[in-house]
Parts: structure tokens; C-alpha cells; sequence
């Protein structure tokens, strides 16, 4: 699945608020859990797995970005999610800097092929100092959604 696939414009948002590490992870679970094609998840499950992985080993990456991410058995398809926090937070990231960019994704339990090339896309995409720096200097969720589908809509 591409990319973009992973993501609608209801779930891209910038973050003006300050929060934690605990309200991150609420936040893109929250996003997570919206219906997609009338199919919605537990908020609290979501945020509950992502604690779990987390717990294993951070998913920054370094450069202030983060994929959280997790699989689910009530899940049929992949989904994702993209906050830009405007006050980063710390993250365990192997460069130690703050997280400000945050690719949250759920997956199907039974798709792990599918998972890892995701999650190497995604991480791909990050890795570009461009494409970082144009999502930090987008102005609104409008400019968020631009940048990462392509589209206003």
C-alpha cells in the first residue's frame, strides 16, 4: 500500500498544545480509531498496543521523527496517521533529539510482509531532510495534507 494510502486528510494534524509522551501516543491513537469506510477501532486498544511496542524498543528514528506502530487483530487493512508537534518531545531516539514528526501506523495482525514494507517506505520518506523540513514549515493542517498526499482534499 502506498504511502499516501495510509492516510486521509481527517487524520493529519499539527499540534499547537504542549503534551507528553502518554498524550502523543492518545493523540494518533485517537486518529487511528476514526472509521474508515464505516469501520472504526478502540481508541483505548490502539493507544494500548502502541504502548506495547513502544515499550519494546523506541520507533524514533532520529532526526525528530518517530513511526509508532502496531498490528491488530480487529484490523482488515493498514492505517495511519501524521502529527506535526509543534513542541517536540522526547522520544528515546538514537540521536537523542525530540520528536516533532510522528507517522503513527496499525496494521493487520496476519500482514507482516505488507507491515515491514510499509514501515520501510515510510521510514524512506523521512530519511529525506527535504521532505522533513518542508512538513515543519507547513503553516496549517492544510499545507500538512498538501505536502503528504499531494491533494487539498
Amino acid at each position: 500500500m502506498p504511502f499516501a494510502d495510509l492516510l486521509s486528510r481527517e487524520r493529519i494534524e499539527r499540534i499547537d498544545a504542549p503534551l507528553d509522551l502518554d498524550g502523543v501516543i492518545e493523540h494518533v491513537a485517537t486518529l487511528l480509531a476514526r472509521p474508515v469506510e464505516g469501520h472504526g477501532l478502540p481508541a483505548g486498544e490502539v493507544a494500548e498496543r502502541l504502548r506495547e511496542r513502544e515499550k519494546l524498543a523506541s520507533t524514533a528514528l532520529g532526526h525528530g521523527v518517530a513511526i509508532p506502530h502496531a498490528r491488530m487483530a480487529s484490523l482488515d487493512t493498514a492505517r495511519g496517521a501524521f502529527i506535526r508537534l509543534m513542541e517536540p518531545v522526547p522520544f528515546a531516539a538514537p540521536d537523542a533529539r525530540p520528536v516533532d514528526l510522528l507517522f503513527a501506523m496499525v496494521v493487520p495482525e496476519d500482514d507482516v510482509a505488507g507491515h515491514l514494507a510499509q514501515l520501510g517506505e515510510i521510514a524512506q520518506r523521512f530519511a529525506d531532510a527535504d521532505f522533513r523540513d518542508a512538513l515543519r514549515a507547513a503553516d496549517d493542517n492544510g499545507g500538512l495534507v498538501r505536502h503528504l498526499l499531494g491533494t487539498d482534499a
